[in-house]
């Protein structure tokens, strides 16, 4: 039956490579065109908007990778983490657990080595402390968040801005030239729905990574609650 198995494999991967490599030539063609033709949209939308909405897009995204980048660097296995200190409080007592704090990297394991450094002054002062740091933990979590938010919302007003002025500038030009046929106001009805489409764009990419961080950052927070009241239960126990 393995046999079988990897025959099949070998023969699937053998059939999509050849797919592949069939299709190469004309997805390289149909790239290539892709990009003259976004380029050629871009130079008629108008570089002014269109490079303001297009900064909005690179700041944007600058912004959400490093957001996920430092979240994805604070999830800590918080089970892990809480079978680890109740290890060491159990045969090394509070320094210890102290130095498995300080080995780990994370907002849950600075949270729980503030409260394990106030141990000593009661299980009370510990929760103050675990709460006010995780306050502070949460603030650095949601650092720069509302700079994405902005993007999000300026870069379709940006889009719509250059909308109106592209509809202006049709409408000065059937003033002009006394006529309103199509020819006359293409110009400027193209250079108004570039810009929206744009606009749009690039509001909808960032809306995406946008809520994929907020999603993370209320997964870290539940898990440095959990972890926190589990940690005062240890705290408690050690205690008696």
């Amino acid at each position: 039956m393995k046999k079988v198995v990897n025959v099949l494999s070998v023969t699937g991967f053998m059939f999509f490579g050849a797919v592949q490599s069939s299709f190469a030539q004309e997805a390289a063609t149909e790239s290539q065109t892709f990009h003259q033709i976004l380029k050629k949209n871009f130079i008629d939308g108008g570089p002014g908007f269109m490079g303001i909405v297009l900064v909005a897009l690179i700041l944007g995204l600058a912004i959400a990778i490093e957001r996920i980048i430092y979240l994805n660097m604070a999830t800590t296995n918080t089970k892990k983490l809480l079978a680890n200190v109740d290890d060491a409080l159990s045969s090394g007592g509070v320094e210890a657990a102290k130095e498995v704090c300080r080995n780990t990297k994370g907002p849950v394991a600075s949270i729980f080595y503030q409260g394990l450094d106030r141990v000593d002054e009661g299980v009370e002062e510990a929760e103050k402390a675990v709460v006010s740091y995780g306050g502070v933990q949460m603030g650095q979590l949601e650092k720069n968040v509302s700079w994405i938010s902005l993007f999000i919302a300026l870069a379709p007003m940006l889009g719509f801005m250059g909308t109106v002025i592209g509809m202006i500038g049709a409408f000065n030009d059937i003033a002009v030239a006394n006529d309103i046929s199509p020819a006359v106001v293409a110009g400027g009805i193209k250079v108004a729905l570039l810009t929206t489409v744009f606009g749009l764009i690039v509001a909808i990419i960032l809306q995406i990574f946008y809520n994929y961080i907020v999603a993370k950052i209320d997964s870290i927070v539940n898990n440095m609650e959990d972890a926190s009241i589990s940690l005062i239960d240890l705290l408690v126990k050690y205690k008696k």
